[in-house]
């Protein structure tokens, strides 16, 4: 009976002894790194920079208007109609193609008088129209709205400049915005002992951006005691480019 234990006890160790290997032999491998350890292990340099240049614009958006009062709704809209029909008739006699002429805004809003301790009374309505108009010839800008005012247009809310394709300047600014990043990126790694090893990763932000219009308030008033041309210039526009980049660096 002894032996017999003692068989059965030699066996279930040989058993244990065999088995303690494989379950070694998985515990132990070893795990693949993160990919964002290798990041650490690296010296990089994540900076922006931007690129600009100027052009002169090859056309223009300005927002001109008429606005008419009457007794009645009716009466207002329609002397409305024949004014801003006047207007557009100008706009086509100076060179501008209907597809550049588009109504921005119509409204009718009546008009009160406020008394104290008095309920509003009506007195009549107010009606304007807007149009905003293209211009592909500049030199067509000044005498088209020199004829919009004088064939009745009485409000003129301001003009803006732009350009038809900026590709070329945006190409322009790209490649200036390069440089800035290529120079910035050897500027650092040789401060801090290094050099560029590679660039890793570029984005580009911003671009080609149509200026805000320049306010004309009181021009159609002024335009009534002027004889004179009107002279409107474009000036230049500044067209800008930013981009970030991220470069790896090396001893």
């Amino acid at each position: 009976m002894k032996t017999l234990m003692r068989a059965s006890g030699l066996a279930l160790a040989l058993a244990a002894s065999a088995a303690a290997p494989a379950a070694l032999a998985q515990t132990v491998a070893p795990a693949a790194p993160p990919a964002a350890d290798t990041m650490f292990r690296a010296t990089t340099l994540n900076l922006s920079a931007y690129g600009e240049t100027k052009i002169a614009p090859d056309m223009a958006m300005i927002t001109l208007g008429v606005m008419t009062e009457g007794k009645t709704a009716a009466e207002a809209m329609q002397a409305n109609a024949a004014r801003m029909n006047a207007v557009v008739a100008s706009l086509r006699k100076a060179g501008i193609p209907d597809r550049d002429i588009q109504t921005s805004n119509l409204n009718l809003s009546p008009q009160y008088r406020y008394q104290e301790n008095q309920p509003p009374l009506l007195i009549g309505y107010q009606a304007s129209n807007n149009v905003t108009v293209t211009v592909n010839d500049l030199k067509r800008l000044g005498p088209a709205v020199d004829a919009t005012v004088t064939a009745g247009a009485n409000q003129v809310h301001g003009v803006s400049f732009g350009l038809k394709d900026p590709t070329t300047a945006e190409n322009a600014a790209r490649e200036a915005a390069v440089k800035a990043l290529a120079s910035k990126a050897d500027l650092y790694a040789r401060a801090t002992g290094h050099r560029v090893m590679r660039l890793v990763s570029l984005s580009e932000g911003g671009g080609y951006s149509v200026p805000p219009p320049m306010p004309m308030a009181a021009y159609a008033a002024k335009r009534e005691m002027d004889v004179s041309g009107t002279s409107i210039s474009g000036g230049e526009l500044k067209v800008r480019v930013d981009i970030s980049g991220l470069y790896e660096l090396t001893r």
